[in-house]
């Protein structure tokens, strides 16, 4: 029996989480309910977040080891007092962003990329509201086929 692979493997690994979110912060350039909160984003951001991505997805720890890990992601929501109208563009933006990067578009992929976007989305929202607080040191989330294994931190 051979071995299951990692959804970094079969998004495509380094190239095309880069192509998605590339792809991604050019739609979100564009969208005027999200473009006010990127506006000062960073040039290097798509490539952050695509690492971010990378290694929640079983690829390479570069994120944790270059930025910090999920505690440094956490603290990037903190008073950004995002909405759910804007979560679920953010949603919608990054799933035609999938489809135009090419991701693979199996049922199980698909699944699987989706529901860390809703979890994820959703912990950002919680993150971005007035009075939270960032633990100094979280573990991060490890995504896998149908199986969530991050903690909440609400």
């Amino acid at each position: 029996m051979s071995e299951v692979p990692s959804l970094y493997d079969w998004a495509g690994g380094a190239p095309a989480l880069e192509r998605l979110t590339e792809v991604f912060y050019r739609k979100v350039a564009a969208d005027s309910l999200l473009q006010p909160v990127f506006a000062h984003m960073d040039a290097r951001h798509p490539q952050h977040v695509a690492k971010f991505i990378a290694e929640v997805f079983g690829g390479p720890a570069a994120y944790s080891i270059e930025r910090g890990g999920h505690s440094h992601m956490i603290r990037q929501h903190l008073k950004r007092h995002l909405s759910e109208p804007m979560r679920r563009q953010w949603v919608n933006l990054l799933l035609d962003a999938a489809d135009e990067a090419g991701l693979p578009a199996d049922p199980e992929f698909r699944s699987a990329f989706l529901a860390y976007i809703e979890w994820g989305t959703r912990l950002a929202l919680i993150n971005s509201q007035p009075g939270v607080e960032v633990e100094a040191e979280q573990s991060m989330p490890k995504w896998g086929w149908g199986e969530a294994k991050g903690p909440y931190t609400g």
